[in-house]
């Protein structure tokens, strides 16, 4: 069941999405070599509690994963991708992190992830990284009332495919509110002018991700990190989204977030 949120519900919505925004700003601050994975999981737990919130992730157990999870941010590195299970890693430079979290905050949730690349980034990183962060801001442009779900699907791909990479079609976005994984599913591979019309009211968490050269994914042991399955390196962005009878509204934006255009239209193939 699909549940239409009032503009109260979203504004409420927003305070979650705004927490959440800090949370992934601080992460990309402190996010240096020679920071160990659990310094930033102790670290976000840290502000969770100070701020009354609850992770959406501690005693997560869904299908797909091995047990509960107990940690309250993923943070997946360089060919991991999703779920990054946080554990006693110390960054290198030129590592590529991606850090992924949802909260619950008065009963309202938002989720958002953002990619960054530790010390020096190499061009091939600092691309797959951009083309995310486009498909992303492409979905959100068409995030609006009488489009059609599938109009979000079919911007995300299109920026993938004019980078030249791969799309999986496992793992998507979701509906978003009470809960962090609500109907509808949101693919990142589809056709425009199919689905469920878009109305004022429905949350989104819209998250592009990519891999390099390759659509298919393998799980660590640890059951719950998922990686590229060729090793190749890997981005994802994503952003909690209110469609309104006006412009989309993004709850989760970042102050100090650079939004990137939506036009792009290379055709070059991925490095």
């Amino acid at each position: 069941m699909i549940e239409l949120k009032s503009p109260a519900e979203i504004d409420r919505m927003h305070v979650t999405g705004r927490f959440v925004a800090e949370v992934l700003t601080e992460v990309g601050r402190l996010a240096d070599v020679g920071v160990n994975l659990m310094d930033l999981e102790h670290h976000v737990r840290g502000m969770i509690s100070d701020r009354g919130a609850v992770s959406c992730y501690w005693d997560y157990a869904p299908s797909f994963g091995k047990g509960p999870f107990r940690n309250v941010i993923c943070l997946s590195v360089n060919d991991a991708v999703l779920h990054g299970l946080p554990h006693d890693y110390v960054l290198r430079d030129g590592d590529v992190l991606t850090a992924d979290i949802a909260v619950g905050i008065d009963g309202w949730v938002a989720d958002s992830a953002r990619t960054v690349i530790v010390g020096t980034p190499a061009e091939e990183d600092q691309r797959i990284v951009r083309a995310t962060e486009e498909a992303l801001e492409a979905a959100i442009a068409v995030a609006r009332p009488g489009n059609r779900l599938g109009d979000l699907s079919a911007a995300i791909y299109q920026v993938a495919r004019s980078y030249g990479y791969p799309v999986n079609t496992e793992f998507g976005g979701h509906g978003i509110g009470r809960t962090m994984h609500e109907d509808p599913h949101v693919s990142n591979k589809g056709h425009a002018g199919r689905g469920m019309t878009l109305k004022p009211g429905l949350t989104l968490a819209l998250e592009p991700w990519l891999a390099r050269t390759t659509d298919k994914i393998v799980y660590d042991p640890d059951g719950w990190t998922i990686r590229s399955a060729d090793g190749s390196r890997t981005a994802h962005s994503e952003h909690t989204v209110a469609i309104t009878e006006d412009a989309p509204l993004v709850l989760t934006r970042r102050e100090s977030e650079n939004v990137a255009p939506v036009e792009h239209v290379s055709d070059a193939p991925a490095h």
